[in-house]
């Protein structure tokens, strides 16, 4: 593990291979070491960056006000500190919400987007009660020891058939997660709504979800297409979430394809 400075803030990442760099962007409750299958399999044709946001693994944790904005601010101040060159910015979940606020302020740091179960938003692609469902559970979780919800999250996460292991490895990662930190990024991005920058975005534009995701389903994945000029939607059959822990060799291929062909 690596570590730079921003803002005050002590960010940790793990940074593997040579090539063009891809930097990862993790979901809630993870942190870095969600990607290893993606640090393991293309670190042989890109530089893989996954950091630890903020209030995460091995990150410190930002204040209790942080906003999207100072969200979006440490994303670029981490890839001033720590990435040669103009990245390929890829988010999970979460980490796509961050990439949304990077470009919503940043548009000239990334060369392309990579969308992974992604939302404008939770506000932005969600009903409003679901939002604000969502929003009470995790601030009552904050509040529970991991073993009494984590195993609520993994059935929204994960399709029935995956493998047990890979399951079980995600909830250990959760289960390290930072109370004051998960507080801190529910209240900068846990209403966040990204529908105005989403018909700005001008880069290439990987949109890649699970068939199976029940967190954001087939009907934000068509809306978010719909959104944003020119983006390229693809549909990893029978996965929930988490495709890249469930279907590593599906997942790594269709971004390798996906920078391959923006590349020329």
């Amino acid at each position: 593990m690596d570590t730079v400075e921003v803002a005050g803030l002590r960010i940790r990442y793990q940074r593997a291979g040579q090539g063009p760099p891809l930097v990862l962007l993790h979901g809630a409750y993870e942190d870095s070491r969600i990607w290893r299958r993606q640090l393991d399999a293309l670190s042989d044709e890109f530089t893989v960056f996954a950091w630890d946001a903020p209030g995460c693994g091995g990150s410190d944790d930002p204040p209790p006000d942080f906003s999207g904005r100072g969200l979006g601010n440490a994303l670029a101040g981490f890839l001033r500190e720590a990435v040669p060159g103009k990245p390929h910015i890829l988010g999970l979940s979460m980490g796509s919400g961050i990439a949304l606020e990077l470009y919503r302020t940043h548009p000239l740091v990334p060369a392309s987007l990579l969308l992974v179960s992604a939302y404008a938003g939770w506000a932005g692609s969600l009903p409003p009660e679901e939002v604000e469902r969502r929003y009470a559970q995790v601030l009552a979780e904050l509040e529970q020891p991991p073993e009494q919800f984590i195993p609520v999250w993994l059935p929204t996460l994960f399709a029935d058939h995956a493998d047990p292991a890979d399951v079980q490895e995600t909830a250990a990662i959760m289960a390290d997660f930072h109370p004051a930190g998960m507080r801190a990024l529910l209240n900068a991005n846990g209403h966040a709504d990204y529908r105005d920058v989403l018909p700005t975005i001008e880069v290439p534009t990987l949109l890649l979800y699970g068939t199976h995701d029940v967190r954001s389903p087939l009907g934000v994945a068509r809306e978010m297409n719909r959104r944003i000029p020119g983006s390229t939607l693809v549909m990893i059959p029978d996965v929930g979430h988490m495709a890249a822990v469930e279907a590593p060799g599906a997942f790594n291929w269709e971004v390798r394809n996906f920078l391959r062909r923006i590349a020329g």
